[in-house]
């Protein structure tokens, strides 16, 4: 009877054995898992998403003091109050409201575009005053304006170039 107890104790405990070894390989299974896609994903990061945030520096082996100038400067946003013009054709029955905001890369720039005021709204009026509906209904009108309101503007500084032009409004009526 001892014996039978025995084999029956044994029974009883070998199927609890097996159970703990394949909970204790499933923690380890997915402890890996777990280890292995935040690894992989920490390295996607690093190498395909933080060189694009951080820039080159990394990858040359420069140091930071030396890669300095290369990283590209913060603009700065110089905003024009709007500008209400009649358009070409229909007998002035059709109007454009736009504002502009000019992206330049220095204070310099920022101060002459305020010395040049005057000279800039006159130059940007008498453009978008010049064109008609069918010249702006469209997305490539539009991009034309934007250029040549750049190469305008450009026109009349003297300490550099604009950046950039953006319409923050540009509704016609």
């Amino acid at each position: 009877m001892a014996e039978e107890e025995k084999v029956e104790a044994e029974e009883g405990k070998e199927p609890e054995k097996p159970e703990k070894k394949s909970s204790k390989k499933l923690l380890v299974i997915i402890g890996v898992a777990v280890l292995l896609l935040g690894g992989g994903g920490f390295a996607g990061w690093k190498f395909f998403l933080a060189d694009k945030a951080s820039g080159p520096e990394g990858q040359s082996g420069e140091s930071p003091g030396t890669a300095a100038p290369e990283t590209p400067q913060i603009a700065i946003i110089y905003d024009m109050k709007p500008f209400i013009v009649n358009l070409l054709g229909n007998q002035g029955k059709r109007y454009l409201k736009a504002k502009v905001d000019i992206e330049v890369n220095s204070e310099e720039m920022v101060s002459e575009l305020k010395e040049r005021q005057s000279q800039l709204r006159d130059a940007i009026l008498l453009l978008l005053a010049s064109k008609s509906f069918e010249d702006i209904s469209n997305p490539e009108g539009k991009t034309q304006l934007r250029n040549e309101l750049v190469g305008r503007i450009n026109e009349h500084l003297k300490s550099g170039t604009i950046q950039n032009l953006y319409f923050t409004e540009f509704v016609v009526q």
